[in-house]
């Protein structure tokens, strides 16, 4: 069974200290004002999105089964493996040996790994298939 996605695992890395500029006052999509001084702070995007370091990974998505969702080929994906996956979450599965990025359908006697391309099929979940939900996505970062 192909699930449509390739997944590589990262895990954040909050100990280098460094961050990223940011400027406090927003950046304006019309005329910039000649007086505005930009007040810069260092930002992490790590200490942004991360709740739970320990059971926090990263992976960059292969594939385009998830593309209704927003979650396009090479986008980083912020998953969080100590929250409970619930009805309606985008999760990553281990299905019958494979990773794959899903959005979770939970009905009273059955799961269902649904898709978000209409090029794929929904996974449903059956007695014969080993699924682990491995953690819940809670970020994506888009690559553009």
């Amino acid at each position: 069974m192909s699930t449509g996605d390739k997944i590589i695992f990262f895990h954040p890395d909050q100990e280098s200290g460094k961050g990223s500029f940011l400027a406090q006052e927003g950046i304006s999509a019309g005329f910039p004002s000649p007086a505005d001084d930009f007040k810069e702070l260092r930002i992490s995007i790590d200490r942004e999105v991360v709740k739970n370091e320990e059971a926090t990974f990263y992976a960059r998505v292969s594939g385009e089964s998830m593309q209704g969702a927003g979650l396009d080929d090479g986008d980083l994906l912020v998953i969080d493996r100590s929250l409970e996956p619930q009805d309606n979450k985008i999760a990553v599965c281990f299905i019958d040996g494979e990773f794959t990025v899903k959005r979770l359908k939970v009905q009273k006697d059955c799961i269902y790994l649904m898709p978000e391309n209409s090029k794929y099929e929904p996974i449903k979940v059956t007695e014969d298939n080993e699924l682990i939900i491995w953690g819940v996505v809670t970020y994506v970062v888009k690559k553009v």
